[in-house]
């Protein structure tokens, strides 16, 4: 861990949601690390205090760019994060759920410890052109993000986590 405890938010994102809503949160943490998913290196991870997962759900699951950032730091950080603060946000075109679980499962293999519950931000998006379409997330969502954010980054700053 770093000498001044900062918040890490890890995104992915295909048609712009996520990156909306982890870009908003990062505006509410202030000096909160935003790095997408393919350029997290368990480095990163070690040097965070505590994060925010944000990605989409694709087919009732994580999207694959966010599972292969865990998969691919796992081992390096397996028994180093524990005990630390995480939140997440998940951006589904319909309950993300299922997204929500697994990630869940791989914080659980990692000992992190949740502290605010999940955001799901549901877009509706049901048929093949609303899925692949740009997304607009709504403003009291994207609100919802920063104030995560930044609630997160306080109670990572101040020890409160």
């Amino acid at each position: 861990m770093t000498d001044a405890p900062h918040l890490l938010i890890a995104w992915h994102s295909r048609t712009g949601g996520s990156e909306a809503l982890a870009r908003a949160a990062a505006d509410g943490a202030g000096s909160a690390s935003l790095i997408a998913a393919n350029r997290v290196v368990p480095e990163d991870l070690l040097a965070a205090s505590g994060y925010l997962f944000v990605g989409p759900e694709n087919l009732a699951a994580l999207s694959g760019a966010m599972k292969e950032m865990f998969d691919r730091c796992y081992y390096p950080c397996l028994g180093r994060l524990v005990g630390r603060p995480y939140a997440t946000i998940i951006c589904a075109g319909s309950d993300g759920e299922g997204a929500q679980r697994q990630l869940d499962r791989i914080a659980t293999g990692w000992r992190l410890r949740r502290v605010a519950d999940p955001v799901i931000v549901n877009t509706d998006a049901q048929t093949p052109e609303a899925i692949l379409a740009p997304k607009t997330i709504p403003a009291n969502r994207l609100a919802e993000a920063r104030d995560l954010g930044a609630a997160l980054a306080e109670g990572v700053a101040s020890g409160i986590f």
